[in-house]
Order: C-alpha cells, then structure tokens, then sequence
C-alpha cells in the first residue's frame, strides 16, 4: 500500500514539475491600441467606399437602360428589343464582374487588407512569440476571437506587455 502511495505522490510531483504555463491575449484591445492599425483600417473603409460607389454607379446605370427598356418596349421592333436586352445584361454583367474584382474572395480589398494587415500581425506575433520564450508559455490564447473562454484570470492577461513590447503604451 506504502508503495502505491509513493507512486501516486511521486507520479503528481512529475506532472506538477512539468506544469504547462498559459497566458490570455485580447487581439481587439491590442490591435484598438495600434495606430498603424486605425490608420490601414481607414485606408480600406475609404478604398471600399470607393470601389463600392464605383460599382453602385454601373449598377444604376443597368437599372436606368432597364426602367427606359420597359417604357419603350411597345415601340421596339424584335431586334431593338433584343439590343436593349443585351445592353442591360452587358451592363449588370459590367457590375457583378467589377463587384468581383474589388470584394471577390482575391479581389482588390482582400489584397489590400493583407498587404496592410499582414506586417502588423506579424509584428504582434513575433512579440507574443518573445514574451511566451521569455516567460516559458506554452499556449498563448486569444480572449477575443475564442468564444470557449467563459473566465480568464487578469493575471495571465499579457495584452499589456505585448502592447509595451511593440512600443505603445498605454
């Protein structure tokens, strides 16, 4: 009996020596906290608002050659109508192809984010990745985008050094 009792013992001091250490990240404060962010995010709302008026402008414009198209359509003769028809298909068609290029899963925006994004990303994860060797973390979760985190202690929160890290303080 002694000895299964000093296996259990010596079985749970190897597990708490080995004990893995966690931390909590919260991407969105970090990220509010970075201007270059703010500044990229600006970027993009201004070049989709662009891109999207662009492609707003066409699709009325298939919607003005539609509503004349149903005024005149007594008129047409067969092949005028079928003119028409085209005109409107070509420019709706116009419209969905330009929708494509600018907010299509490789459009435009998705290209811009990731050249804007892509290096500040990076430069959080080289940080996370410093402190987690520095302070022996092996898993560093983010609070924000893990909805399974119900609680997660303010003491294993490193959002703040990982911000002072980068160089921003708050």
């Amino acid at each position: 009996m002694k000895k299964i009792i000093t296996v259990c013992l010596l079985a749970v001091a190897a597990m708490t020596a080995n004990a893995q250490k966690f931390a909590l990240i919260d991407m969105d404060y970090i990220l509010k906290n970075i201007p270059a962010y703010e500044r990229a995010n600006e970027q993009l709302n201004q070049s989709s608002k662009k891109w999207q008026a662009e492609v707003e402008a066409i699709s009325a414009e298939a919607q003005t050659l539609y509503k004349n198209y149903q005024n005149e359509v007594v008129f047409l003769s067969q092949e005028q109508k079928k003119a028409k028809q085209e005109a409107i298909m070509n420019k709706e068609k116009e419209a969905s192809e330009l929708k494509k290029k600018y907010f299509g899963p490789e459009g435009e925006l998705f290209k811009k984010r990731e050249a804007l994004m892509t290096p500040i990303q990076e430069e959080i994860y080289n940080a996370v990745k410093e402190i987690s060797d520095l302070r022996g973390y092996s898993l560093v979760l983010d609070r924000a985008s893990d909805t399974g985190i119900i609680f997660g202690s303010p003491k294993i929160d490193i959002s703040n050094e990982v911000l002072s890290k980068l160089g921003y303080s708050n």
